[in-house]
């Protein structure tokens, strides 16, 4: 007869699934975006129609989970300060993707975690250890090979994405303060709707026609996916560490890659490639360290 399986390990496993359906509903929305962007629908409408869909299927979800209550939090400045940096990031995002490929973005894009270590120091007074700046180092050095500063394809916009991992460290910071006290689907309804109502704001200076239903058939799908990618990453935190779960977050890489292919036909080329391996390696690594840490303490 077989042993069963502990209950903590079959938490853990299906955290790690759901980690990893969360990267693929990311990488789905983000190269469906790539297509509507380049289809020529504005920045602006393209981002503010994802946050609509986006935030109305949470709606849907969350009201009858938790009713009024998701609208009680003790940090409505930090709810603002989130939402307001995750629709500065998708601007930057959506605007890279005229000049990037899913993938070489994604990668850039999760340098994320690294920018926050090396905030660490200025922000939270924390101690980091040698290894810890040797991956910093390392993991820039994989961006530099992907953007490749001073190549003959290299343009100032390859600076988005940069701009875009400042953007999301600080989003990732400020998450973490909220994760002490507040409800995980409180935050994500606050985040849906601010960016729904900050883009709404500006909708009338960006809109130049409306899209075609094709292209908005396409806009829906991507709140579709990042709404469910949102909800289904709030599941895998539930009873898992994030820094248990980090390492899986990097195969969000090998998606965007995977359905760039699929959809554009594209493949990156092997500088790119190692570019991308190396910044996920040391998100691993930083990862695995995390966890070596906590379990000492």
């Amino acid at each position: 007869m077989t042993t069963p399986a502990h209950p903590a390990d079959a938490r853990v496993l299906g955290s790690v699934g759901l980690a990893i359906l969360t990267c693929a509903c990311f990488a789905a929305m983000d190269t469906i975006s790539q297509f509507v962007v380049l289809a020529g629908v504005p920045v602006v409408v393209s981002a503010w129609g994802r946050y609509v869909f986006q935030s109305l299927l949470t709606t849907a979800v969350v009201l009858p989970l938790r009713g009024r209550r998701v609208l009680q939090t003790r940090h409505l400045p930090f709810q603002l300060l989130r939402g307001g940096l995750l629709v500065t990031g998708t601007l930057l995002f959506f605007t890279s993707l005229k000049y990037m490929q899913v993938g070489e973005l994604t990668a850039i894009i999760l340098l994320a975690p690294v920018i926050v270590t090396m905030a660490g120091p200025a922000l939270f007074k924390e101690q980091v250890a040698p290894s810890r700046w040797a991956l910093v180092l390392t993991a820039f050095a994989g961006t530099l090979i992907i953007i490749r500063p001073g190549g003959s394809g290299f343009s100032w916009v390859m600076l988005l994405p940069l701009a875009q991992a400042v953007v999301n460290a600080a989003f990732q910071m400020v998450t973490s303060k909220l994760a002490r006290t507040e409800d995980p689907l409180t935050t994500h309804f606050y985040t849906g709707w601010i960016g729904a109502i900050t883009l709404t704001l500006v909708l009338p200076y960006a809109w130049t026609g409306s899209p075609t239903p094709g292209n908005w058939l396409l806009i829906a799908l991507m709140g579709i996916f990042g709404g469910v990618g949102h909800f289904v990453m709030v599941l895998a935190f539930r009873h898992v560490a994030a820094s248990t779960l980090m390492p899986y977050m990097y195969s969000q890489i090998g998606f965007a890659v995977l359905f760039g292919w699929l959809v554009r036909g594209h493949v990156p080329d092997h500088w790119s490639l190692i570019g991308m391996a190396v910044i996920a390696a040391c998100g691993v690594a930083s990862a695995w360290l995390s966890v070596r840490e906590s379990r000492r303490a």
